[in-house]
């Protein structure tokens, strides 16, 4: 993870900041510390968070340490990145079955700067859902299973 980011590790942490991020989208990145695509995306998201201070907050969330995040979300893929706007879940079409969050790690900074800034304008326009920016070559691809249903 990160050294520069600031890591919550507990319900209670997430619930607060969640509760008192206003008028910026909390960026909350669901991984682990050892995991290498999850070193990838921390990388993005470091050398992006001074850029989009004014848009943006970022904070890491190790998935062991939250369970019930984990399993609200349906953290299956790590990393895993949920979007916020003043409390409220911010969904993103990326083309792919699950709008929730965006599963894998960002192909480049401009990519995870584009989405920031279209999920930040919509929110400001009271929009729930915004389309994504980023060129769906560019999406990690994954597939959905649903067991017992």
């Amino acid at each position: 993870m990160s050294l520069f980011l600031p890591k919550l590790s507990n319900k209670k942490e997430i619930d607060a900041v969640v509760k008192t991020v206003a008028e910026k989208v909390l960026v909350l990145r669901f991984g682990k510390d050892d995991d290498a695509v999850c070193m990838q995306l921390d990388e993005i998201l470091s050398k992006t968070s001074h850029d989009l201070s004014n848009m943006a907050a970022v904070y890491l969330v190790d998935v062991d340490k939250a369970p019930i995040y984990t399993r609200y979300f349906d953290i299956s893929f790590i990393p895993s990145t949920v979007f916020f706007f003043n409390g409220q879940h911010m969904k993103v079409d990326y083309g792919s079955p699950d709008h929730t969050k965006f599963v894998g790690s960002f192909k480049t900074k401009q990519d995870f700067m584009d989405l920031i800034e279209v999920i930040y304008r919509g929110a400001m326009r009271g929009k729930l859902i915004v389309q994504s920016p980023i060129d769906p070559r560019n999406i990690p691809k994954y597939n959905l299973l649903y067991h017992g249903i």
